[in-house]
């Protein structure tokens, strides 16, 4: 991707495209897989939420099914070493563990 396209990240419409324009910007860890999931049994997100921010967030919205809307959130650590992408759904498919991490980062 071409970088005049990233700084029109906002206009993407797809979930994908806006991913795949974040990985291009260096944000390349999968928040969303959990600990036991990762090689190294470790999600930094998930244990240490006070060391991150949200740097952007995108909304997607569903045509007609509610259970379509997501949010994608950009985040890094504060010392800007690690970033990544978590994906989430948005209100009611929002998941809980997720909620209370997005809230202290939120406060952060």
């Amino acid at each position: 991707m071409k970088m005049e396209i990233l700084k029109h990240i906002g206009e993407m419409e797809t979930l994908s495209q806006v991913t795949a324009a974040l990985w291009e910007q260096g944000y390349t860890i999968d928040f969303n897989l959990r600990s036991d999931q990762l090689p190294q049994g470790q999600n930094l997100l998930e244990e240490s939420p006070f060391n991150f921010q949200i740097d952007r967030s995108y909304r997607f919205e569903g045509e007609s099914d509610p259970e379509d809307e997501a949010i994608v959130y950009a985040i890094s650590s504060i010392e800007g070493t690690l970033k990544g992408i978590l994906v989430d759904g948005y209100g009611t498919s929002s998941q809980e563990d997720w909620q209370q991490i997005i809230a202290i980062l939120k406060k952060a």
